[in-house]
């Protein structure tokens, strides 16, 4: 195959798999995100950090990490940015010597606010596009296909009593 049949058949292929669908879908609504959020300055990941800091006041890195869904050390490089940009302030936690609490300066606040406004319209025009109980059902199904995916990713008991742990 060569050329124009070979697209095609990749394309028939791709259009098989409902993971390219949801890759597509997901895609599509990080690039609006960062299209919209870079007229404040921010990536979608630098949001969510500030997003989880209004909500959680005086995170700390690894919980950023963790919520945020990227690695501790892409964590350092984001909160390094944001503290350059002075929306954020990391010093010593009270509780832990060793472990340093961010949080949002009164700029980052203001950014944040009016980053999530832009975020929101995005979600807002998104969701605009189902009927409440089409919304409802794409959440249900995506619910489903997360569900369904980690049950795979599982480890599954052998059948084999001599591989069992003891």
């Amino acid at each position: 195959m060569t050329g124009e049949a070979g697209v095609a058949a990749f394309e028939a292929e791709l259009a098989s798999r409902l993971g390219s669908f949801i890759k597509r879908a997901e895609q599509a609504l990080m690039a609006e995100k960062t299209r919209v959020l870079r007229d404040h300055g921010l990536t979608v990941a630098q949001y969510s950090a500030l997003m989880l800091l209004r909500y959680v006041p005086e995170a700390s890195a690894a919980q950023l990490a963790r919520a945020c869904l990227v690695t501790p050390q892409t964590m350092a490089t984001i909160l390094g940015n944001l503290e350059q940009k002075r929306l954020v302030t990391r010093e010593p936690s009270a509780l832990h010597q060793r472990v340093l609490s961010t949080r949002l300066t009164a700029t980052g606040r203001a950014v944040v606010l009016a980053a999530d406004r832009a975020a929101k319209n995005v979600e807002q025009h998104l969701s605009g596009q189902f009927s409440a109980g089409e919304g409802q059902q794409l959440k249900d199904l995506l619910d489903r296909a997360v569900a369904a995916l980690q049950d795979h990713a599982s480890p599954q008991l052998s059948a084999d009593p001599d591989l069992e742990p003891r």
